[in-house]
C-alpha cells in the first residue's frame, strides 16, 4: 500500500512538472483605432524538432479570435491556433488600484476588530443581566449593600452600552470610507472580472531553431476620439488650431512605455458594399406598416465615453424650424426626455452609447454619443451640393524660385535648419538677434517691398502655413526642397498674407507633424505615428496626446439671424481645411484669452469653407421688430390678407469696424391657395426659390443701421395657415 501511495505521488509530481507554463511575450506597439485597437507583441522561443505547443498567457480577455496573426515563423509550420479565457489567472492591477484595494482590506479588518469588541461587551452585559439576583430565601440583603450593587450595575451597564455605541459609530465611519473607496474604484473603471486571455499555438519544425515571433490581434474596449482647442487672439489674425487625441483603454492589460499609432479607421464599420436591386411599386393597404427603405448615413461620429450630459436642438431639415415634443432616448434604456417648444433638450447619460431621436412624421435618427452638444436635423434632404475646390497653381519655370537640394542641407546637418539656408538661397536675408550660438534667427526676402522692415515671409511646410518658430525648428535631415516665391506670383497663389514673400518647404515624405510625428495618409484612413513613447493604464481614463498645432489663416465674419436667435455670433472661415486631416469632433473655443464655450467641427461638410463659431459678441446688437403703425390684417371677399413688415436694427458698439452677414426669410407657399405677393426685399440679396434674404454689411465703429423688408400673405379666410 505504501509503495502504491508513493507511485501515485510520483505520477502526480511528474504530471505537475510537465504542465506547460506560459511563454512570456512583450508588448511592442499598439495601433489605436477610433473604436478598438491592434496589439503587436513579440516572443523569443526555442523550437525543437517535432511538434510543440506554446501558451501566451496573461493577455486581454477581449481579444477578437479571428484577428490573431502569427509571423516570424521561418520554416516552422502552424498546426493550430486557439484562444481561450483562463478564469484562474488574475489580471494585473495598477499601483493605484492595488493601494485602494489594500485600504479597503485594512478597513474591513478594523471593522472585524470592532465586531469582536462589541461581542465581548454584549457577553459581559449578558453576564451582568443574568446575575442580578441578590441574596437568597434565608438571607436578607441590607439596604447599603443593595445600593452598592445598584450603583455598580448602573455604572457598568452605562459604560458597556457607551462602548458598544462608540464601536458601532466607528463601524459606520469605516463603512463610509469603504463606500468612498469603492466609488473611487468605479471612477477608475475597475472590472471585477479577473480572468485573462490565452493564445495557444502548435508549431511543427524539421530542425531545431530559435524564432522571434510577432503576434498581432485586435481588442475591444479601447479607442480614441479627437478634440480641438481653437484659439483666436484678435480679429484678422490666424487661428491656432490644436489637434488632440483622447486615448482610452480598458482591455485588462496596461500598455507600458509602448510605441503608439493612431488610426482614423474603424474596423467595426460594415465593409460589405450594398447591392442595388430593382424597386417595384404596388398598392398598399391603409393599415399596412410599410416603410420605405432608407439609405445608411455616413456620420463618422464615434462614441465618446467622457460625455455625461448631452444637450442640443432638434430641427426639421426642410425648413430649419425647431421640433417641439421630439423624443430623445438613450438607446437600450428607459432614460429619455422630450424637446421643449424651441426644440431644445438636455439628457444625462447612464452608460449608453447611442441616442435615438423620434418625431411623428420624421425618420428616426440614431447617433453615437460623441459630444456634449448634439444638434440634430431630422429628415434631411438627400440631395447633396457638388463641391468645387479651387487651388493655387504655379508654373515650374519661375525666375523668383530657387531650390536647395536635400543633399546640400544634409551635408550641414550639425547646424540649425535656418543656418543651412544661409548662403544657399540668394533671395534670403538671414540675420541673428545676437552673435551667440543658438540665438533666434530672422528671415527676410530681398527685393520684397514692405512698409514694415521687420515683416517676415509666409512659411509653408508641406502645404500647411506655420509660424517662424516652427519653421526654425525643422529637422534639416527631413527637408527635400526649399522654394522662394515673391511679388505678384506669391500673392496670386496665397493672397495678401504673402505680401512679404513665401518660403515653401517640402519634406522628404511630406508626412511629418510639427512635433516630428509621422503622418501616413492611406487610401481609406490616416495614421499618426507618435514619436514619444506612452504608458496608458487599463482603467478607461483618458490620456491626452497632442497631434498637431496648426496656425490656420482665417477670415472673421459676424453672423446674425434674428428670426431664429437675437444674438450676434463671431465666426471664422477656414479655406483649404481638407489638408488638416480633421475628424468630426467637439472643440473648446478661446477668444481674446478667455474661454468662450464649445462648438462642433464637421469636416464632412461639402462646402468649400469650414465655418467655426467663436461665440456670441454682446457688443454687436441686433433686434427684429414690426412697426406698431403698420396695417396687418384685412378681408377682401372670401380671402384674408395679412401684411408683414419687419425692421432689423443693427448696432456696432465696438471700437472697430466689423464685417457682418445678416439673414432673414420670406415664407414660401406650398399650396396654390396660399399666395405671397408684394414682396419688398430692400437692398438684400434675395433667393426667391428658398425665400432667403441676405445682407452683407461692413459696419463702422459705434454705428447703427436699419434693414427692412415686407410681404403680403393671401389665403381663404375660413382656413388656417402656419404663419
Amino acid at each position: 500500500m505504501k509503495q502504491f501511495t508513493l507511485l501515485l505521488f510520483l505520477i502526480t509530481a511528474i504530471s505537475f512538472a510537465n504542465t506547460k507554463k506560459g511563454t512570456p511575450s512583450k508588448l511592442e506597439k499598439v495601433t489605436v483605432y477610433l473604436s478598438g485597437a491592434q496589439i503587436e507583441r513579440t516572443a523569443n522561443i526555442s523550437l525543437p524538432i517535432g511538434t510543440t505547443e506554446f501558451i501566451f498567457d496573461r493577455l486581454s480577455p477581449n481579444i477578437e479570435e479571428s484577428s490573431i496573426q502569427i509571423s516570424g515563423l521561418d520554416n516552422a509550420t502552424i498546426l493550430s491556433i486557439n484562444y481561450g479565457i483562463n478564469y484562474l489567472s488574475k489580471q494585473d492591477r495598477t499601483e493605484d488600484v492595488e493601494a485602494i484595494q489594500e485600504q479597503i482590506k485594512a478597513l474591513y479588518e478594523r471593522i472585524q476588530i470592532e465586531d469582536h469588541t462589541i461581542a465581548g461587551y454584549n457577553e459581559e452585559l449578558y453576564l451582568i443581566t443574568q446575575n442580578r439576583a441578590l441574596g437568597n430565601a434565608s438571607e436578607v440583603v441590607s439596604l447599603e449593600k443593595l445600593q452598592k450593587f445598584a450603583t455598580y450595575y448602573r455604572t457598568r451597564t452605562t459604560e458597556i452600552k457607551s462602548q458598544i455605541h462608540a464601536s458601532n459609530k466607528k463601524k459606520q465611519d469605516l463603512n463610509t470610507q469603504i463606500s468612498d473607496l469603492r466609488k473611487q474604484l468605479n471612477e477608475l473603471n475597475v472590472d471585477d472580472k479577473v480572468q485573462t486571455g490565452e493564445i495557444k499555438i502548435k508549431l511543427n519544425s524539421d530542425v531545431k531553431t530559435e524564432l522571434k515571433l510577432q503576434i498581432t490581434y485586435n481588442v475591444s474596449n479601447a479607442g480614441w476620439f479627437p478634440i480641438y482647442d481653437i484659439k483666436a487672439e484678435k480679429i484678422n489674425e490666424p487661428i491656432q488650431l490644436i489637434y488632440k487625441a483622447h486615448v482610452y483603454q480598458n482591455t485588462g492589460n496596461s500598455w507600458d512605455n509602448i510605441k503608439l499609432t493612431l488610426s482614423t479607421s474603424d474596423p467595426n464599420t460594415n465593409n460589405v458594399k450594398p447591392d442595388v436591386n430593382p424597386k417595384y411599386l404596388n398598392f398598399i393597404s391603409a393599415n399596412s406598416n410599410y416603410r420605405s427603405n432608407r439609405a445608411t448615413k455616413n456620420y463618422n461620429y464615434k462614441y465618446n465615453p467622457l460625455v455625461k450630459t448631452v444637450s442640443g436642438v432638434v430641427t426639421s431639415s426642410i425648413d430649419g424650424l425647431p421640433l417641439p415634443g421630439a423624443t430623445v432616448i438613450e438607446k437600450g434604456t428607459t432614460n429619455g426626455t422630450q424637446t421643449d417648444f424651441d426644440g431644445k433638450y438636455s439628457i444625462n447619460t447612464k452608460g449608453g452609447k447611442e441616442l435615438t431621436y423620434t418625431y411623428v412624421g420624421m425618420k428616426t435618427e440614431n447617433l453615437p454619443i460623441h459630444s456634449s452638444i448634439m444638434n440634430v436635423a431630422m429628415d434631411t434632404d438627400a440631395s447633396a451640393l457638388e463641391e468645387v475646390v479651387v487651388v493655387g497653381y504655379r508654373g515650374k519655370n519661375t525666375a523668383a524660385t530657387k531650390r536647395v537640394s536635400a543633399e546640400t542641407i544634409e551635408n550641414r546637418q550639425n547646424a540649425g535648419f535656418v543656418q543651412t539656408l544661409s548662403g544657399q538661397v540668394p533671395s534670403l536675408n538671414i540675420t541673428h538677434n545676437s552673435g551667440q550660438p543658438g540665438a533666434n534667427t530672422y528671415v527676410q526676402l530681398r527685393g520684397v517691398a514692405s512698409a514694415d522692415n521687420n515683416s517676415q515671409p509666409l512659411f509653408i511646410v508641406d502645404g500647411v502655413p506655420v509660424n517662424a518658430y516652427k519653421f526654425r525648428g525643422l529637422d534639416p535631415n527631413e527637408i527635400a526642397t526649399v522654394n522662394v516665391i515673391k511679388d505678384a506670383e506669391a500673392t496670386s497663389i496665397y493672397g495678401n498674407r504673402a505680401a512679404n514673400g513665401v518660403v515653401v518647404i517640402e519634406t522628404k515624405k511630406g508626412n511629418y507633424t510639427s512635433k516630428g510625428d509621422i503622418i501616413e495618409e492611406g487610401i481609406t484612413n490616416t495614421r499618426f505615428e507618435i514619436k514619444k513613447l506612452y504608458t496608458i493604464p487599463s482603467d478607461g481614463d483618458v490620456t491626452v496626446i497632442e497631434i498637431e498645432d496648426y496656425e490656420v489663416p482665417a477670415s472673421y465674419v459676424y453672423f446674425a439671424a434674428p428670426v431664429l436667435n437675437e444674438n450676434v455670433f463671431l465666426t471664422a472661415k477656414i479655406d483649404d481645411w481638407e489638408q488638416y486631416n480633421l475628424l468630426p469632433a467637439e472643440a473648446n473655443v478661446y477668444f481674446e484669452g478667455s474661454y468662450s464655450g464649445k462648438t462642433n467641427i464637421n469636416p464632412q461638410s461639402t462646402t468649400e469653407e469650414l465655418t467655426i463659431s467663436l461665440g456670441v459678441d454682446p457688443n454687436v446688437v441686433v433686434k427684429r421688430t414690426q412697426p406698431t403703425d403698420f396695417k396687418k390684417n384685412a378681408f377682401i371677399g372670401s380671402n384674408k390678407i395679412i401684411s408683414k413688415h419687419y425692421d432689423i436694427e443693427l448696432k456696432n458698439n465696438k471700437s472697430s469696424a466689423i464685417d457682418l452677414v445678416l439673414y432673414d426669410r420670406i415664407p414660401i407657399s406650398q399650396n396654390k391657395e396660399i399666395k405671397i405677393d408684394d414682396i419688398e426685399t430692400g437692398n438684400s440679396e434675395y433667393d426667391d426659390k428658398k425665400g432667403i434674404l441676405k445682407w452683407t454689411v461692413n459696419m463702422p465703429a459705434n454705428n447703427k443701421e436699419t434693414f427692412s423688408f415686407s410681404y403680403i400673405i393671401k389665403y381663404p379666410k375660413y382656413k388656417r395657415v402656419n404663419l
